[in-house]
């Protein structure tokens, strides 16, 4: 059957489940614009807090930043008031804001009215929203985060609360780097096999929000062994035409550029934006291997400098056929290419084989392009509360490169070791996702839904060496292959959710997926037989993942959550390819294409409590993963000197630990958000790939710090630990990083200087060891030493179109009317 066929099958399996009336739910949420009430434009650091309107009871809190955006989400159903203040302005108060189960309300423009104070004499009170606590997940909005200007999502991950970036850019949650990582929601295909290349590509000042879910639903994608981050988009839905242009330059002549441009009508919507992105990359290392059978020791330093041009477009409309339906479409379109150098310098001592040294440099180059499309639409019923959301999202990503290696030995004298190796990749995505919504009375709600992905990949290597007899390059046929990977998830899911008492709810869901992995190895060996040139390789399996969460509210301003999933990690791309990375030649690496998915099973119990000025969570959690996949390190046949690591399923690993987050006003100028997570591991071994068991205690603690200065300058800074970590071979060496920066807001906010240091003092690096019986190793890398970075960024636009009906449509939301788009959340 071909990908159009396929597809077709798919959508019409989408139309019958839609007509089967699958129902879910939508968590109700406010929106709101602040602006001056004379020159409407956007109020930034205007303080907002929701209260109940009968009680006054203070439910939620916020601070808007440049775009003036108020939003409260997860806002059970009632009656509610808004208190916007800030200072210069008068008090602004809304009452009597009807809120529906599931219904998103917009109030449109909160305008505020100058009271004739001199700013200049007065302090800001209030600072920039950091966190927010939905009922499953946190959110951190990272609009403000000053410390990041000018850098990648790479960047602005390491600075997001629960999350840690290793050397390489990978993602870790709470200790785990099998973390489902998605862009507006779903799974890019402009990532190609390898998200960590287009988080690095990615400006960090496009993103919006970050939002971490540890222990997802049955609504999300069951992928993911610590859970869900999402990375939210920013887009601007403000009448008129909107704008922002920004310009950074830094430290190893790294470099960024973006302009994104808006127009909100009465019915149509417009957005898009380009961006360009230089980032130039210098680290260094150090590798020393012992073998234990004849005391032979090799050592090696390394110097690398990876160069990036990154050039990023997004386009896309919205149509708003009534207030009920919206219809959009939108394309994501991304051109990477990059340059990677690396040289390695070993030292030899008491090898059989290799005495002396040895220089080896490594040249790659690679030129990347991709693109996803996508068709979103969403209804809502004349029932309250009714709704339903689909979207058809196609993309494909492309990949070609060049990676050139010469080694040069002085013991034999002369000798030298030169490849040359061909690489491409092409990709493609499919994704179907249907959602339906529909409340059962006041304290019941139901949530069903339907959700296909599919994936093809075909990655080839084409490998050369230089032959010294003949003085040509011949093909390396060990080193030459094609490998084919089709992967594939069809899911249906449902959730019920129930309020026992005015304090006590749950909700149950239950998902269940049909996955398949299907693999082909080709060869090119001609000494082969035809049959014995093509491995193909099978996995079909059918799972359920259940999800139990139960709720208690004590008081007024604090609750308790217990919760239970059950989720999968399948094996991705570059963990199932056997293709033999020989980029360090005695630290041989190579995919596993028979890989087992990992089965985990998650308890948390978290504590929430609100005070005036201090938000606290709290999280106990415990983690088991069966089946646990891990690169496995023995000594490679064959080579002296060297090591090979093979991925493996290898029996399971048991984590439970405590975290905590805390958002504190210390005064009216200065904040503080603290993060710490405690963790004990322990990984059970395997007797038949000779790994002891090990264990121990891993913590990571991190505090980001906010100071305003002036309402037109403010401060802020991270400081960022980790200590040794447990490994399934080995233990990771403790890591020290301080980031700071610096804001000046000019021309009435329309402008802001920025300027920030990433690793202040120097010392990051990544690292730790390795031991088995036959062998002890030690690795460190650093990259990206101390680097600064100056951005400038403007806004500019106009905000005097109106919608004929706009006094209805402020009516309609505050009824709970969910006509409207919810900013952010995409549909």
């Amino acid at each position: 059957m071909n990908f159009v066929q396929q597809a077709g099958r798919i959508i019409l399996f989408a139309v019958i489940t839609i007509s089967s009336n699958a129902i879910a739910q939508e968590n109700s949420s406010i929106t709101a614009v602040v602006v001056d009430a004379t020159s409407e434009e956007p109020v930034g650091f205007a303080s907002a807090a929701l209260l109940e309107q009968g009680s006054q009871r203070y439910v939620k809190g916020m601070q808007t930043v440049d775009d003036g955006k108020i939003t409260f989400t997860d806002v059970p159903a009632g009656t509610y008031m808004i208190r916007v203040t800030y200072v210069g302005y008068k008090d602004y108060v809304r009452e009597d804001i009807g809120i529906q189960s599931g219904r998103a309300a917009n109030l449109g423009n909160i305008p505020l009215t100058p009271s004739g104070e001199l700013l200049e004499e007065v302090v800001v009170s209030g600072t920039p929203p950091a966190m927010e606590l939905g009922i499953d997940r946190k959110i951190f909005n990272v609009a403000q985060s000053t410390i990041s200007e000018g850098g990648t999502a790479t960047d602005l991950l390491e600075n997001v609360p629960s999350l840690q970036v290793d050397v390489d850019g990978s993602v870790s949650l709470r200790g785990s780097s099998s973390v489902r990582i998605l862009i507006n929601g779903r799974e890019s295909a402009m990532a190609g096999s390898d998200i960590t290349q287009l988080l690095q590509a990615m400006p960090a000042n496009s993103i919006e929000r970050i939002e971490v879910v540890t222990n997802p639903s049955a609504r999300y994608d069951a992928e993911g062994q610590s859970g869900i981050i999402n990375i939210v988009l920013k887009k601007n839905v403000r009448l008129g035409i909107n704008g922002t242009v920004n310009v950074s330059a830094g430290s190893y002549d790294n470099y960024n550029a973006g302009l994104n441009l808006n127009y909100r009508g009465d019915k149509w919507n417009y957005f898009g934006g380009y961006h360009f992105n230089r980032r130039n990359s210098v680290g260094n290392g150090l590798n020393n291997i012992e073998f234990f059978s004849n005391n032979s020791i090799t050592e090696n330093s390394s110097k690398s400098a990876n160069l990036g041009l990154n050039h990023g477009v997004r386009l896309g409309t919205e149509y708003y056929f009534s207030d009920r339906t919206i219809i959009g479409a939108s394309g994501n379109f991304s051109l990477r290419g990059n340059n990677r150098n690396e040289d390695i310098y070993y030292t030899y001592f008491n090898n059989p084989e290799l005495t002396g040294t040895s220089d080896r440099f490594s040249r790659q180059d690679e030129d990347d392009f991709g693109y996803d499309l996508n068709l979103d639409f969403e209804h809502n019923f004349r029932r309250e509360s009714e709704k339903l959301e689909a979207n058809f999202s196609f993309g494909r990503d492309t990949e070609d490169g060049v990676n050139t290696f010469d080694q040069t030995f002085t013991d034999p004298s002369g000798v030298q070791d030169k490849r040359v190796n061909n690489t491409g990749e092409d990709g493609r995505n499919l994704n179907v996702q249907v959602d339906y919504v529909r409340p059962f009375g006041k304290n019941q709600r139901v949530e069903a839904g339907y959700r296909t992905f599919i994936r093809r990949s075909n990655d080839s290597q084409h490998s050369a060496y230089f032959d010294v007899d003949q003085g040509t390059m011949l093909p390396d046929y060990d080193l030459t292959n094609d490998f084919e990977m089709e992967s594939s998830v069809h899911a249906l899911y449902a959730n019920y959710r129930k309020k026992l008492t005015e304090k006590l709810g749950f909700q149950v869901g239950l998902r269940a997926e049909q996955a398949y992995l299907n693999t082909e190895y080709i060869s090119f060996d001609p000494e082969l037989s035809p049959e014995d040139r093509v491995a193909v390789g099978s996995l079909d399996y059918f799972r359920v993942y259940p999800s139990i969460f139960l709720t208690q509210e004590f008081g007024d301003r604090h609750q308790v959550q217990l919760n239970y999933t059950r989720r999968v990690s399948r094996p991705r791309g570059w963990q199932v390819n056997p293709f033999i990375d020989v980029s360090d030649p005695i630290n041989k690496r190579q995919g596993n294409p028979n890989l087992l998915p990992e089965d985990i099973h998650s308890f948390e119990l978290s504590y929430a409590k609100f005070w005036d000025g201090v938000t606290l969570n709290s999280s106990v959690y415990y983690r088991r993963v069966n089946d646990v996949i891990n690169p496995i390190v023995t000594t490679a046949e064959g080579a002296g000197g060297a090591t090979f690591s093979r991925w493996e399923n290898i029996s399971r690993n048991e984590s439970a630990g405590f975290e905590l987050i805390s958002h504190v006003d210390i005064t009216k100028q200065v904040d503080a958000m603290f993060n710490a997570n405690l963790y004990h591991s322990k990984f059970h071994g395997s007797e038949e790939f000779h790994i002891e068991p090990s264990e121990g205690f891993n913590w990571n603690a991190n505090v980001t710090a906010n100071y305003r200065i002036k309402p037109w300058l403010s401060m802020q800074a991270r400081a960022d630990y980790q200590a040794p970590r447990v490994m399934a071979q080995g233990r990771g060496i403790e890591m020290f990083v301080i980031n700071a920066g610096m804001r000046w807001d000019v021309l009435d906010k329309r402008g802001s200087i920025m300027f920030n240091v990433r690793d202040l003092l120097n010392q990051r690096k990544w690292g730790g060891y390795t031991q088995t019986e036959q062998f002890y190793r030690y690795f460190e890398s650093r990259w990206m030493p101390r680097m600064f970075m100056l951005s400038l960024r403007y806004r500019f636009g106009k905000q005097d179109f109106r919608r004929r009906n706009d006094d209805e449509q402020r009516n309609n939301g505050m009824e709970g009317n969910q006509g409207e788009y919810n900013e952010g959340g995409g549909f």
